[in-house]
């Protein structure tokens, strides 16, 4: 290249006459195609051998040009002006090179270093790039799967790879390149969107790995992001929790029992209360009554202190009845949720004089007479904790029906406190009735929440399906 421009460069000189006659067809002058040629050689220099290539380009270039320029040139300053921006253009094309060839080399340093660190994390993990291929993939996932590193590394089929006799093995959390903080999560039969939200997402599956028995495996995907935040892949992790799960559950179904033989306890105490004890001070009450009706058989001081005995005994009904329907309100079984929970604020009112407003939204239904139970149960002792604790003088309760769950609001303006950031912290200090909550939501298969300021009151909202 350099040899066809010193040719073109002093073409009088090697070749005279012939090259003006072909620089005139393009419309040329003063020799500018021959020096902007210079720029060929001097890119390919940097571009196929480096920085050190490239600079000798420059010094061979303006080697040729120079010498014409300062001693052949009809126009100098033109002359010299041309050669040195032909000098300039190519010494930054062969930085730009080098920067990039650096920038590549940082990035291929790095990659090498992850890759390290992943194969060598005891933790089955492997890593998916914005084309969902394959690019990590570590021994503990191999061990895990018995997919070896060669068989699924830059496929973007991992989650055909993982099933065996089409059961899903793990589920595929895939980037997703529109939006930037949203993955697609993978399950068999298509894929469902999911906010990505200040972290990971998690899930957890049953699957089969290839030639061992049915495990749950909890799976995380964390972003990577690009320096403008773009999501370009993600780190997935997989840990077996079948023993933890199974423990899980067991315990789930030990405090469903436990709650299940509560409320029958409850139910037959209630009974016993209403039908038993009731109907015996009834029975008294009438005794008295008639006994008091015919006051001249009786003295007079007898007479009121019999009275005083027929007040007492009286109240005392009142209390077993107010305590009967606490332990299983019959209202709840008969017509359901709201009117319970109707009965249970204007109790609340009666006796605590507490403002209470109950707010029904979306379609009303009956549920299952579980959770109808549980749900009752939550606001119940909601209910309490505000009659005892906040010294409220109003609260609400929400419910809201939806298509799919059911949402219950219950907030007070009384003199809050720091809650925990964990409701079943409660336990070990002996405050029961919040934890209890939370057992309760728990079996439902929802979620709660509890928030409070000390002056600002209280809010606690629970979310089941139904």
């Amino acid at each position: 290249m350099f040899a066809a421009g010193v040719i073109l460069h002093y073409s009088e000189q090697v070749l005279p006459g012939h090259a003006a006659a072909v620089l005139s067809l393009i419309g040329t002058t003063r020799y500018t195609a021959e020096r902007v040629l210079f720029l060929i050689p001097i890119t390919y220099a940097g571009f196929a051998f480096g920085l050190r290539a490239g600079i000798a380009s420059l010094v061979a270039a303006g080697s040729i040009m120079l010498p014409r320029a300062i001693f052949m040139s009809l126009t100098q300053v033109d002359a010299i002006f041309e050669s040195a921006g032909v000098i300039i253009a190519g010494g930054m094309v062969n930085l730009w090179f080098f920067m990039r060839r650096k920038d590549i080399a940082q990035r291929r340093g790095i990659e090498q270093t992850l890759a390290s660190i992943i194969d060598g994390c005891s933790i089955p993990l492997f890593v998916i790039d914005k084309r969902h291929k394959v690019t990590h993939w570590n021994t503990a996932i191999e061990v895990l799967t018995g997919l070896k590193k060669e068989e699924i590394i830059g496929t973007d089929g991992q989650w055909q790879a993982f099933y065996t006799e089409k059961r899903p093995v793990l589920a595929d959390l895939i980037v997703d390149e529109a939006p930037e903080n949203e993955i697609q999560i993978y399950y068999p039969g298509g894929y469902n969107r999911s906010q990505l939200i200040d972290g990971a997402y998690e899930a957890e599956r049953w699957s089969a790995p290839r030639g061992k028995d049915m495990q749950c495996h909890h799976i995380t995907a964390s972003p990577i992001r690009t320096g403008r935040g773009r999501v370009r892949g993600a780190i997935e992790t997989v840990e077996i929790i079948t023993e933890r799960k199974k423990a899980e559950e067991n315990l789930r179904y030990y405090l469903q029992e436990i709650t299940k033989a509560q409320e029958e306890e409850r139910k037959r105490i209630a009974r016993e209360l209403h039908d038993s004890s009731a109907q015996n001070l009834i029975a008294l009450l009438h005794q008295l009554e008639n006994l008091l009706t015919d006051k001249t058989k009786l003295p007079v001081k007898e007479a009121k202190a019999l009275w005083g005995f027929y007040e007492q005994i009286r109240d005392t009904l009142q209390e077993v009845r107010r305590f009967s329907r606490d332990l299983r309100p019959s209202i709840l079984d008969d017509l359901g949720l709201l009117p319970a929970l109707e009965w249970v604020t204007e109790d609340l009112k009666n006796t605590y004089w507490v403002d209470v407003d109950l707010k029904v939204l979306g379609s009303e239904r009956r549920l299952f007479p579980e959770t109808e139970l549980l749900l009752f149960r939550i606001v119940q002792e909601a209910l309490r904790n505000i009659a005892k604790h906040a010294k409220a003088t109003k609260a609400e309760v929400e419910i809201r029906f939806d298509e799919d769950k059911i949402a219950v609001t219950v907030r007070d303006n009384g003199r809050g406190f720091e809650p925990p950031e964990n409701l079943g912290a409660l336990t070990p200090t002996g405050k029961l009735g919040l934890a209890g909550m939370q057992e309760r939501v728990q079996l439902l298969g929802g979620t709660v929440r509890l928030e409070s300021e000390p002056g600002k009151g209280t809010r606690l909202s629970v979310e089941a399906p139904v």
